[in-house]
């Protein structure tokens, strides 16, 4: 089968050999897939993996390794994680499958990725996308769920005022979702195309050199994954306010925490999250992602696809299966 694969290089496979599903596992055909900043990180060398890359992705179930075959014939998407399922595992006893210390994670840790013709993974963490959503905007489905993820860890009340840092993939994201979800969100960024594309959907939006850096904000979300722009929102969180942490900042510098202890501040880190309310939101229709899809592209073309991906006015680039 055809793969997209890292191993000392970016390549792309026509050889691959196909999975087969181990028992309660699901072999998925890939539709569509979304290349996500985590993937190029990955060709940097993090993680340390090698192997299928990809982890956003929808597809149809042809096989499963078990005795329920509901599933067969139904368009999937699924989680990217699961855990060791073993009974003294307080992680996988809840369905924390993203903490388990013996996760697998597809296509970034100990599991083949989808991008591909063909993936399996466990039937527990595949979820059917409802009829009404179309594969373009569930391949969103992931980062959609780790925004979603935001307001399963916080209860942001009616009153509170919320701000969102960067409008890349990550902040339009997030702005759209906390906006789909009737929670009042301002998103601030350097690029007023980016910021057009959350306005046209009811989200209020400035440029980052019109706000004014006060500590009026009850939370204040950092997806802008720079140093600079965690002390901006360090800048912006009022005494006793939430930090929500969205994107892994590597600290090339070093930065003043003392205002998190001088103002209390609750730092909260944020990350993967779960499917079904994910996809409730998109059946719901309130958000459309389709303005974020910068370039489509043939899987023959995946090694174009990812030179289009660095590019920075580039959002989100979908690969065909």
């Amino acid at each position: 089968m055809k793969a997209v694969v890292f191993d000392e290089g970016l390549k792309l496979v026509n050889d691959y050999e196909k999975p087969v599903p181990k028992k309660g596992e699901a072999l998925i055909k890939v539709t569509l897939a979304g290349i996500c900043n985590t993937d190029y990180e990955i060709t940097k060398g993090y993680m340390g993996y090698k192997g299928i890359l990809g982890h956003e992705a929808v597809g149809v179930v042809v096989d499963v390794n078990g005795e329920d075959k509901s599933l067969i014939g139904k368009r999937v998407v699924s989680e990217i994680s699961y855990g060791c399922k073993e009974p003294d595992c307080p992680y996988c006893a809840e369905k924390l499958y993203r903490h388990c210390p013996n996760r697998h994670t597809l296509g970034i840790w100990r599991k083949d990725g989808c991008f591909a013709q063909y993936f399996t993974m466990p039937v527990e963490v595949l979820f059917e996308v409802p009829d009404n959503v179309p594969d373009e905007q569930a391949v969103f489905v992931e980062p959609l769920a780790a925004a979603c993820e935001i307001t399963e860890q916080l209860h942001i009340k009616p009153f509170e005022k919320v701000i969102v840092l960067g409008d890349g993939k990550l902040g339009l994201i997030t702005a759209l979702t906390l906006n789909a979800q009737n929670i009042d969100v301002i998103l601030i960024g350097k690029h007023q195309n980016k910021l057009d594309i959350a306005k046209a959907q009811g989200v209020e939006t400035k440029l980052l050199n019109d706000l004014k850096i006060e500590k009026i904000y009850d939370v204040v979300v950092e997806a802008t994954g720079s140093i600079s722009g965690f002390e901006t929102a360090l800048a912006l969180t009022k005494p006793r306010g939430t930090l929500v942490l969205k994107s892994t900042v590597a600290a090339s510098k070093e930065f003043n925490l003392a205002p998190i202890v001088i103002d209390e501040i609750t730092v909260l880190g944020s990350r993967c999250g779960q499917f079904g309310p994910a996809l409730r939101l998109l059946k719901s229709g309130k958000i459309d992602f389709t303005p974020l899809i910068s370039a489509r592209y043939k899987a023959n073309d995946a090694i174009a696809a990812f030179e289009k991906n660095k590019e920075k006015e580039t959002l989100k680039v979908l690969l065909e299966f």
